[in-house]
């Protein structure tokens, strides 16, 4: 009867602008699904050309170099008698467009443009393409002369249809249209449609797995049908990380799940599953039924293909499965370390420097570059012979197997503990220690001479010599010292990045990792180009609290003991004198304000969408207990005050790999102005308005208490 569909889900680790291995990882993926059975196979967005290729998408030689793809998949024996749905950019009279070309034996069956594009947060969809507006409108494209010459066609369909092949029916989605309220999900499966699938291009934030996964399978669940999902994987030459998670859902529930985060660059789901399962899923929903009798019908591309066997009634098919989520220590672990060995491989270059301060941002990320080493050697051990291969480039030896993490962790991995007269001992050994137990090769060094120098020649040309404010300094002079010592261990960490490995005898260079948080960023607690200046920052999106439960997690995972006297430690930046031999300067103190209290802010300012005003108006409520709104309003006034004061070093901030959804990356996620007027003359006056209103209240309501 045909009944048993086998279909295949691709995640693929695509690059921007890399269309060899694009097409590489393409055709792998078609031939790993064609040896699975798999009779339909889907991939990521935008796989041909890499979704990243930003302002690239005007230039009309992405488009031709995409289209030399299509014609090198067309023409390859692995895309015989499979259906292969591949994403590209495509020019329609004139009009860009983001599209999937669905093709079988050499022939185009359609071109299905983007109708809802992304256009929040990270995405700028909207400024090199344009929505397909046409519903259940199908217009004639002609095709260029490289791919007529391949086909045979001259003219093939553009527009929103769906797929009738001879034993079901297939309509497309394209990722930000699962997202929206008016998914065309909705009406394809009133109209008959069964299978609907999604290429995305969806990055890793922290939490938000769940989201999407939920999204898939309440597609189906009041509707009935078949769901796919395919997605890009990896970081293709920017701060995201796309974190794979392909799925197969039916009838509300999952089948089949990818995974997240691993090094494979090519990832294929296949699963088997039985049409009448959603015909008879749907024929006792009597409201879907009789909207679907009123449903506008889509065009349906006749397709003389069937994605199942006519003798299939004792084929197995794929029962539900239970979706496992990692919890965010383990996204931390995992997301960033992936993230970093691509960005190390692409760089071609031999490893990391980290300033390592023994604190707990520069400790987490240590901790990362370890967890990366741990991922690679598991691959490696797991037979993933590209890993090795890119393992034997960055060392520079071609009979090199990592094994060990430790013993890989020293050869791609240089920490440096920079001291002043100002640093503890405790932090030292704190340094010392982690790296012993993670196997980084390790530095100890004194910037008092440098910082000395440069004092000098200011105190030598103007006469003056600055103090810290415990020696009777200004804060001006306190700042500009702290300032000095931060800054000159920036220029040494690329001095170290660049010349270690040639003083080791060993060649390459290192890639510098910065190590600020993003609530420190967001309060701008941190000099400008200081060590948050550097090549990349794993960590620049993961908030303080965050980190902690991740350190946690390390110690308990990995065993690294030397974790818990970080974890105990007060954050401090060891910027002024000691005093008596001890830390006396910490970060809280130093910011007027918690880590806790900052992601607060951070996560109102964001992504509620809070001003002054409305901070104020939701903290009087959310901190009761705990402050007073005189209280409440002095500390959203110091928050804003400092943020629009150092909001000018979201400019130059290190490319961080984004993670919360309130970052304040200024390069594309979070717009703003960097020059303010850091009074908020109108803001807090309304702010001290509503607080004198409101002690009036109580003032009254006090007195009735009283008279009562």
């Amino acid at each position: 009867m045909g009944r048993a569909v086998r279909l295949a889900a691709c995640a693929l680790n695509q690059w921007a602008l890399d269309f060899e291995g694009n097409a590489g990882r393409i055709l792998k993926s078609i031939e790993i699904a064609k040896g699975k059975g798999a009779r339909y196979r889907l991939g990521p967005e935008l796989e041909i050309c890499g979704y990243g290729c930003s302002d690239h998408y005007y230039e009309s030689d992405t488009l031709l170099h995409s289209f030399q793809v299509l014609a090198k998949l067309l023409e390859s024996p692995v895309t015989q008698d499979i259906i292969c749905d591949v994403g590209m950019p495509v020019m329609h009279k004139n009009v860009r467009y983001n599209c999937r070309v669905i093709f079988l034996n050499k022939k185009i069956l359609l071109i299905r443009p983007k109708i809802s594009l992304a256009n929040a947060g990270n995405y700028r969809e909207l400024r090199w393409f344009t929505p397909w507006s046409k519903a259940r409108h199908v217009e004639e494209y002609f095709l260029p002369r490289i791919i007529q010459e391949v086909t045979g066609q001259d003219t093939v369909p553009f527009g929103d249809a769906v797929l009738a092949t001879k034993d079901t029916c297939l309509g497309t989605e394209i990722c930000e249209e699962l997202w929206a309220p008016n998914s065309p999900h909705i009406e394809m499966g009133l109209d008959g449609v069964e299978i609907f699938t999604n290429s995305s291009g969806s990055h890793h934030v922290l939490r938000k797995a769940h989201t999407r996964v939920d999204l898939v399978n309440s597609a189906t669940a009041k509707n009935g049908g078949i769901y796919i999902l395919a997605n890009q994987k990896g970081c293709d030459g920017d701060r995201l990380y796309y974190d794979g998670c392909a799925m197969i859902s039916m009838n509300g529930e999952t089948i089949a799940q990818g995974s997240q985060f691993s090094l494979d660059d090519v990832e294929v789901l296949v699963a088997t599953l039985d049409l009448e399962d959603v015909r008879s899923y749907r024929a006792e929903i009597s409201s879907r039924n009789l909207a679907a009798s009123k449903v506008n019908p889509y065009p349906r591309i006749k397709v003389n293909f069937a994605l199942s066997c006519s003798d299939d009634v004792a084929v197995p098919v794929c029962m539900p499965i239970q979706w496992r989520h990692h919890s965010p220590e383990e996204e931390i672990c995992l997301g960033p370390a992936c993230w970093l060995w691509d960005y190390l491989r692409r760089s071609k270059q031999a490893g990391f420097l980290l300033p390592l301060s023994g604190g707990i941002d520069s400790s987490a990320t240590a901790c990362i570059v370890y967890s990366m080493c741990h991922q690679v050697c598991l691959a490696v051990k797991n037979g993933n012979a590209e890993v090795l291969a890119d393992t034997r480039k960055i060392v520079h030896d071609e009979t090199y197997v990592p094994e060990d993490p430790r013993e890989f962790c020293k050869r791609i991995f240089t920490t440096c503990y920079m001291a002043s007269e100002n640093s503890s001992q405790d932090t030292c050994n704190r340094a010392k220690l982690l790296a012993e137990q993670i196997g980084s090769y390790h530095i100890n060094l004194n910037i008092d001479a440098a910082v000395k120098a440069i004092v000098g020649i200011f105190s030598m040309v103007t006469g003056r010599t600055p103090c810290f404010s415990v020696y009777g300094g200004s804060s001006r002079e306190n700042l500009a010292l702290q300032n000095v010592q931060a800054r000159v261990r920036m220029v040494l960490s690329y001095l170290f990045a660049q010349l270690t490995l040639w003083a080791r005898g060993m060649p390459g260079g290192l890639l510098v990792l910065g190590s600020a948080n993003v609530d420190e960023s967001l309060r701008g607690y941190l000099t400008k180009y200081d060590c948050s200046s550097a090549d990349i920052n794993p960590i620049g999106g993961i908030s303080k609290t965050d980190l902690k439960n991740f350190i946690q997690y390390c110690i308990e995972n990995f065993q690294l003991t030397a974790l818990r006297s970080i974890m105990a430690a007060p954050p401090t930046a060891e910027l002024e004198p000691l005093v008596d031999g001890q830390v006396s300067q910490t970060d809280e103190a130093d910011m007027g304000m918690t880590y806790a209290e900052l992601s607060i802010y951070g996560k109102l300012r964001k992504i509620t969408k809070a001003g002054p005003y409305s901070m104020f108006c939701k903290l009087i409520n959310m901190w009761k207990e705990i402050c007073t709104p005189r209280e409440v309003a002095s500390k959203v006034k110091h928050f804003f005050r400092m943020y629009s004061v150092n909001r000018h070093k979201m400019t130059t901030l290190t490319p961080s790999y984004h993670a919360e959804n309130y970052s304040p990356d200024d390069n594309r996620f979070d717009l703003r102005p960097f020059l303010y007027n850091t009074s908020w003359s109108w803001q807090f006056r309304c702010i001290d308005k509503q607080v004198s209103d409101l002690e009036k209240k109580e003032e009254i309501s006090v007195v009735k208490d009283v008279e009562d």
